[in-house]
């Protein structure tokens, strides 16, 4: 009989709204060995394909059912420069879990939790790196992609620069993905780690400003450019230039890089809604919510689409739900009302067509539906694009909208520059990380047979 699936303990919905504090509990190590046993040690692990990194998931899991964490984090470590960040935030319902057999007998190990609890109760192995040659390549952000290249590089050897825009390292980690998700003591350990492995990094350098990428190429042999996608997007309906709406962009990064929920201990403000309306119906959305609650605000979150449509993981719905927000689905704002500042906002209700050739049904305005949501603050989370600034003297072949493009290999036009991550349509930590790897093993090819493949348009 397959024994049932262990979830790890959180704090009561009631309780964490009140507070900054990581939803999730993680696992005692009771509830880790025990999860760990289900493992079947599948001879074909098709959750190691699932990973975009390829963690050898059940060698660790092995060692964690013996209760040697150690041995399961230096295992992880092997392929997974930042284990603790991602056995919070991976979508691994999406990736390693998905292919575990147990999901076609009832409940997919919980492979996200046991690598959190690895993560923070095993001992990191510091590996002896042996010095390959003087060349030297700079990394241009300091994101999961970048972190992840920066550090690869190192441990193969070379002299590795990384140069951050902000005054703190990690990205979207740091500026993005909120305190009860994601603690950043845990983002600042997993840099540490980085740093521990000859990893320079320099703050507050903005590329295209502070320094240019053909600048860069004067100094270093390669660039690697892991900046992401800052830029927010935004409706582009009336009442959005009024005082109260916020990018999600924004609103994070002032309450999570800025401490802004912990003023007047810190200096910068963010508004304190009564009601808020959040616009959007992925990952970014649900962290606005949620902060947004946590803050005092009652909540609502607009989608255009169903919730079988939402593209936040299952488990952010789920808490956001238990935390007491609302989901107007099937709706779609069509403009921001008031004077001065937010009154509140006018919506019209959809409905789904066919699903279209990518196999998304298109969301389609029903005539004469409009309503009004009464509301003092509104936060428009619809994604992001690149920052056009980046690209200021620079002849790298790019999208209308700033993506950069590469070749199989993430090598772009310029073949000593390689780039991954949302600059290049990535979309999670976990696939970034993974382009940073994949582009590490570029340079270093780049760098044996100073070619990979002419690069195609």
């Amino acid at each position: 009989m397959i024994k049932q699936r262990i979830e790890a303990p959180k704090q009561e919905a009631n309780k964490r709204i009140q507070n900054f504090d990581e939803v999730c509990l993680g696992y005692t190590k009771e509830q880790a060995i025990e999860e760990a046993s289900r493992c079947l040690q599948c001879p074909k692990p098709f959750c190691v394909n699932g990973c975009p990194v390829n963690v050898n998931i059940p060698k660790f899991i092995k060692a964690l059912k013996e209760g040697n964490s150690d041995k399961a984090l230096n295992i992880i470590q092997k392929t997974n420069n930042l284990p603790g960040v991602c056995g919070r935030v991976c979508p691994q319902e999406e990736q390693c879990e998905s292919k575990c057999i147990l999901k076609g007998r009832g409940q997919a190990l919980n492979i996200g939790k046991l690598e959190r609890y690895a993560s923070d109760h095993g001992k990191k192995e510091v590996p002896i790196i042996e010095k390959k040659d003087d060349k030297k390549i700079a990394i241009v952000g300091s994101g999961p992609s970048g972190l992840t290249c920066a550090a690869d590089l190192a441990l193969m050897g070379y002299k590795v620069t990384l140069f951050e825009a902000l005054h703190k390292c990690g990205g979207v980690l740091s500026y993005g993905i909120p305190e009860f998700r994601l603690p950043k003591k845990i983002v600042e350990d997993e840099v540490e780690f980085i740093k521990s492995l000859g990893v320079e990094i320099k703050t507050n350098q903005v590329i295209g400003r502070t320094i240019e990428v053909g600048e860069l190429l004067e100094k270093y042999d390669a660039v690697f450019i892991g900046s992401g996608a800052g830029t927010p997007y935004f409706m582009s309906i009336p009442g959005e230039s009024l005082n109260n709406v916020y990018s999600s962009n924004e609103f994070l990064t002032r309450i999570n890089l800025m401490k802004a929920y912990r003023f007047p201990e810190y200096v910068t403000p963010i508004k304190k809604g009564n009601k808020t309306v959040v616009i959007g119906g992925g990952n970014v959305a649900m962290d606005s919510a949620r902060w947004a609650k946590r803050l005092g605000s009652n909540v609502t979150v607009v989608y255009r689409r169903s919730e079988e449509e939402m593209p936040a993981r299952e488990e952010e719905i789920a808490n956001a739900k238990e935390e007491g927000i609302q989901f107007v689905l099937l709706t779609n704002p069509t403009q921001i009302v008031g004077n001065d500042k937010v009154e509140g906002i006018e919506c019209i209700q959809m409905m789904l067509s066919d699903a279209d050739k990518d196999g998304r049904r298109k969301p389609v305005p029903i005539e004469n539906s409009e309503f009004i949501i009464e509301c003092d603050q509104v936060i428009v989370a619809i994604g992001q694009k690149p920052n056009p600034l980046l690209l200021k003297g620079s002849k790298l072949q790019h999208e209308e909208e700033g993506y950069l493009i590469v070749n199989e290999h993430l090598q772009t036009s310029d073949k000593r520059v390689f780039a991954g991550g949302d600059i290049t349509h990535g979309d999670t930590v976990i696939k970034a990380m993974g382009d940073g790897k994949k582009a590490a093993r570029g340079i270093l090819e780049w760098f044996k047979q100073r070619k990979i493949v002419d690069f195609e348009n």
